[in-house]
């Protein structure tokens, strides 16, 4: 529906993100572990769909598409998931589309990561209309953000609202 048809570009950095994000969650998250994958090609693994809270399996009967990265961090009791879009350019329709992803999965982090800078305009909206990028579910230890990949740095940059792994409460 929202989806646009993934690019080659786009594809091309699945795993150095991916890997950028389980470097920075397992370094904040030394005692839990860390489980990531590429989903948008290869669909979810039984790992993956095994770690979905019970009763919420159904949300697999109304993804026609699925999140790029989908992961979960295991928590002693449960699992906390973490849904990440890349896109050559984020626009609106992405924000939307990445989080239905986090409400069907209740993920505890949300990530829309963009090839390109963040556009002012989505930042200006983000700032302006409060729900963009929050849901009912959100709490004071869930966050759904923005980030630039730089290519040529090889790093996640340019965060929006904030970045999170500079914040202790999105970590207790």
């Amino acid at each position: 529906m929202w989806e646009k048809k993934k690019t080659k570009i786009e594809e091309k950095y699945y795993g150095l993100i991916k890997a950028k994000l389980e470097g920075i969650l397992k370094s904040r998250l030394a005692e839990k572990p860390v489980y990531l994958e590429i989903t948008a090609s290869t669909g979810f693994s039984p790992k993956l769909k095994q770690a979905v809270h019970n009763n919420r399996e159904i949300i697999f009967s109304f993804l026609t598409k699925k999140p790029d990265i989908t992961g979960f961090v295991s928590d002693k009791y449960s699992n906390d998931f973490l849904i990440a879009g890349v896109k050559q350019k984020i626009t609106i329709n992405d924000i939307y589309q990445t989080k239905m992803y986090k409400e069907l999965f209740d993920a505890k982090y949300t990530f829309l990561i963009s090839l390109q800078p963040i556009p002012e305009e989505i930042k200006r909206l983000g700032k302006n209309t409060f729900n963009i990028l929050h849901s009912a579910q959100n709490s004071t230890h869930r966050f759904f953000v923005l980030a630039h990949f730089d290519s040529e740095r090889n790093d996640l940059i340019d965060w929006f609202e904030e970045n999170p792994f500079e914040k202790e409460i999105y970590w207790r």
